[in-house]
């Protein structure tokens, strides 16, 4: 094994996948790209990290609330402009012609391009880690989109793709909450 500078070891455990993050500040909607995300539980309970470098990050205090909506392979190069401009000079949804959707239970739009989409309302910021704790209200799927593959950021500029899935799920069904 070869060493890895310790500042590059968070490229082994980055985690997935690519969300675009939508926002409504009571003014005008905008969407950010997040790549670190976390699961924290079976009860659609979320973490992300994000602060106050990220323009949408004050609508979030301020409205504590979101959508999480989850970008396909095809929507690689849109998920990156998206996370190299800010929303405080220019309109990401029109610049990147992504559709607004109505959401059920939160302000922020979802995006209809995207595979999936999540409302969610935050439940603590932990200022210290920059952490955002969510809380999901309700989820979307489009399962008639033929590209499902989902990205996945290593944290150098550089992604992978989601490929070929191997099914241990009588395997594991004693772990697995009903109804999976």
């Amino acid at each position: 094994m070869e060493n890895l500078p310790l500042h590059k070891a968070f490229t082994l455990l980055e985690p997935g996948p690519v969300v675009l993050v939508t926002t409504h500040d009571s003014r005008k909607d905008n969407v950010m790209t997040i790549t670190w995300t976390m699961v924290l539980d079976f009860s659609a309970s979320f973490a992300m990290t994000t602060g106050p470098w990220n323009y949408s990050y004050a609508a979030l205090k301020k409205t504590k609330e979101c959508v999480i909506a989850i970008p396909t392979v095809d929507m690689l190069d849109t998920a990156v402009g998206v996370g190299t401009c800010s929303g405080r000079d220019v309109d990401k949804f029109e610049k990147f012609s992504l559709t607004r959707l109505k959401a059920k239970h939160v302000r922020a739009p979802l995006i209809a391009q995207c595979v999936a989409n999540i409302e969610c309302r935050v439940v603590e910021i932990i200022e210290r880690h920059n952490i955002v704790v969510l809380q999901g209200l309700t989820a979307c799927f489009d399962s008639g989109r033929k590209e499902k593959r989902l990205i996945h950021a290593i944290g150098d500029g550089t992604f992978v793709v989601d490929g070929r899935k191997f099914d241990r799920k009588e395997m594991m069904r004693s772990k697995l909450p009903d109804g999976l």
